[in-house]
């Protein structure tokens, strides 16, 4: 398979131990695919480390302080469109989404002409590994609430194992990072994306709880999670309410 056109997206968190060894991977299984990792660390340790690599298809991006999760996809897609990808994967930078899936997810949705498929941590074929039992219970919990409130027909609203097509892409930089800049930014990217008319879909993966680095996540992050699943309930009520327009509008 032809991966020129394909960019990966990697945000990351002190990320130093763990980032060459990702990148590495992620050339086996899709050879000449452009990477950019978006790094928050306080230090350079992660971005010096890619840069060292000395790989003309991996750029890193230093943005010195703690932008978010959605931020930093955000701005690694922009960077990879530039570049002139038509498909965007984004993933973590710890290994908790597989390398060896990525050919598989990429060509699922070049296949089946999807805008964005989640690799899906909440179908019966899915696994979690070395998780502890209270980050599984909050994942589901927040999975459920904002399935209930949201109504996007899929499981896992929060896995940041993720494939876009160029038009979903582009959706993305001009619709989405306003809600929140953490990871409720992948909640709003897929309400943005499936209420607006695209076709979206989830495949089983494994996720593999993080054993090498440190976690990003934090209590503030957290909560602001949850204060901005209501902000994307509005958006949600707002598109649906515009879409309604538009075809009371069409059948005049």
């Amino acid at each position: 398979m032809d991966n020129a056109e394909l960019g990966v997206v990697i945000p990351s968190y002190l990320e130093g131990a763990n980032i060459t060894k990702l990148i590495t991977a992620i050339g086996q299984f899709c050879p000449g695919a452009k990477i950019v990792v978006v790094d928050d660390s306080p230090n350079t340790e992660t971005v010096d480390a890619v840069n060292a690599m000395n790989l003309q298809n991996v750029h890193s991006i230093h943005r010195k302080e703690k932008g978010g999760r959605g931020s930093a996809v955000i701005e690694g897609i922009r960077w990879v469109l530039d570049q002139g990808c038509t498909w965007v994967i984004e993933m973590d930078a710890d290994f908790s989404h597989p390398p060896s899936q990525l050919p598989e997810l990429l060509s699922e949705a070049k296949s089946k002409r999807l805008d964005l498929l989640i690799g899906s941590r909440y179908l019966p074929e899915s696994r979690i590994d070395n998780w502890p039992l209270s980050r599984r219970i909050f994942s589901k919990c927040a999975n459920t609430l904002a399935r209930l409130l949201l109504q996007v027909p899929i499981h896992d609203y929060t896995n940041g194992y993720r494939v876009y097509s160029k038009g979903a892409a582009n959706l993305v930089l001009t619709t989405c990072g306003k809600l929140g800049k953490g990871f409720i930014a992948l909640s709003e990217i897929l309400v943005n994306v499936y209420y607006r008319g695209l076709i979206v879909a989830e495949v089983p993966t494994k996720f593999t709880n993080r054993i090498r680095g440190q976690s990003s996540l934090n209590t503030s992050e957290i909560s602001n999670a949850f204060v901005g699943l209501f902000r994307i309930l509005k958006l949600k009520l707002e598109l649906v309410s515009s879409e309604k327009k538009k075809c009371q509008t069409g059948n005049h």
